[in-house]
Order: C-alpha cells, then sequence, then structure tokens
C-alpha cells in the first residue's frame, strides 16, 4: 500500500513546519531551487528530512495529475484508531471544543475546502464515515492549504453510533436544514459544540438528523435555495467563532 501524499508548496510548507516527523521522504523538482522551492529546501534541511530530485513525470504520477507545483511529499498515516485518535482532539483542548462532523460529503474539493475553514475557526478535529464519503486524497490535501495535516481528520466505522458517544460527554450537536424554523443566528453555539453538516444534494441522514440536539437553517435572501456545503460549513462555523469570541 502506498503513502498517502501532500503536494503544493503551501501544503508542503505547513507539513514541514508543523509535523515534520510525517514526511516520509520529499520529492523536489531537479534544478529548481530559486523562489518558493529555495525555501521548501530550507525548511526541510532544518527539519532533518531528506530531499530527493524528482523529475516532473515522477511528480506528476505521485500527485496524481494534480498541480504540485515542483513538490511532492510522502506521508506516513496518523497512528492509532479512529477512537483513540478523536479521544487525544478532545484531551488537547483547553476551552469546550469545537467539532466540525461531515455527513458523507463526496467531493474532494468542499472536503478540502471544509478542512481549510475548520482549521481557520479552530476546529478541534473533523468527523466523517469512513465509507461513501471523500477521505484524505492528494486533491483533497491540496485544496486544504496544509489544513489536512494540521486538523485531525477522524474517518469512523459508524457515524451516528460517534455522534451518541459526543453526546454522553456533553457535546451538543447542532444540524443544518434548510427547512429547519430556527436560524443559525439564534442558537447558542457557546459551549461544546459539534456542527454537523450534510453531503452535497441530499443534506443530512434520518440517523444523522435524529442524533442532532437542535436543527437549523441559514437564512437566504435571494433566489438561490442552498448554498453550497463548504460555504455553509464556514458560514455556522463562523457564527459559533463569533459567539464564543463574545462570551
Amino acid at each position: 500500500m502506498s503513502s498517502p501524499v501532500a503536494y503544493g508548496v503551501h501544503a508542503v510548507k505547513v507539513l514541514l513546519s508543523r509535523s515534520p516527523a510525517r514526511v516520509r521522504r520529499l520529492l523536489v523538482a531537479g534544478g529548481k531551487d530559486a523562489g518558493r522551492l529555495a525555501e521548501i529546501r530550507s525548511l526541510a534541511q532544518r527539519a532533518g528530512v531528506q530531499v530527493t530530485a524528482a523529475d516532473d513525470a515522477t511528480l506528476d504520477r505521485l500527485a496524481e495529475g494534480g498541480r504540485h507545483q515542483g513538490v511532492v511529499a510522502e506521508v506516513a498515516p496518523r497512528a492509532g484508531d479512529p477512537e483513540t485518535q478523536l479521544e487525544q482532539a478532545l484531551e488537547a483542548c483547553s476551552a469546550p471544543p469545537l467539532l466540525l462532523v461531515l455527513d458523507g460529503v463526496q467531493d474532494p474539493h468542499n472536503l478540502g475546502a471544509c478542512l481549510r475553514s475548520a482549521d481557520a475557526a479552530g476546529v478541534a478535529a473533523v468527523i466523517a464515515p469512513r465509507d461513501r464519503a471523500a477521505g484524505l486524497t492528494p486533491v483533497v490535501r491540496k485544496v486544504a492549504a496544509g489544513a489536512a495535516e494540521t486538523v485531525p481528520f477522524v474517518a469512523v466505522v459508524n457515524l451516528a453510533r460517534t455522534l451518541r458517544e459526543l453526546k454522553e460527554r456533553g457535546v451538543w450537536l447542532v444540524g443544518t436544514d434548510d427547512s429547519a424554523e430556527k436560524s443559525v443566528y439564534d442558537v447558542d453555539l457557546t459551549g461544546p459544540l459539534g456542527v454537523v453538516m450534510g453531503s452535497e444534494g441530499e443534506g443530512l441522514r434520518r440517523l444523522t438528523r435524529e442524533c442532532c440536539d437542535q436543527l437549523v437553517s441559514i437564512p437566504m435572501a435571494g433566489a438561490v435555495e442552498s448554498l453550497n456545503v463548504s460555504v455553509a460549513t464556514g458560514v455556522v462555523l463562523f457564527e459559533a467563532v463569533r459567539q464564543r469570541g463574545k462570551k
């Protein structure tokens, strides 16, 4: 089984700065020492990560045709089972945790954008089902612009069971639904919170919806009925950030 990869200058810079021990191999386009790639080489040298020169064909293959900008890092997966990863993420919180739950987001670009918003909002962990949902592909890592390396991504076998366990720990689960009567701006998002977002098109599944303590909608003033899931995720997360900052 091949190692997962991160590619693109920004994503690899974040990886080398935050988690250099996870870099198994760093491949950089040969003969391109100037500018941003020189910074990559410098970061790798300071972290003790060996740099290997690679041709464009090798980089293209590892990045699966993505825009690698001349650099690809082979990454060691995070150790531990999903339950342990989530437990560690919760224990690391010094304030009431803010979690993001993605119920079957399948587009890697949407997942990458959600991870990027999660990082910016200070989310402790992103939780998603292991099956029938996007995972941490090279495209996701690229779109996330480094956030895939900073925010724990916990892929669980049974999402409903995980949500029930979070509720037992006192985490309030707020799900989004276009038909919900209450607006996201009218509910308290300041305590231990899990923001639950549905998949593209179908929204929340029945079991996921039943696990939520509160359903909210995002007010829409125009002709468009709903927002892209990654945009909606940013709206809800930063409303939570706003409320938590005021408190």
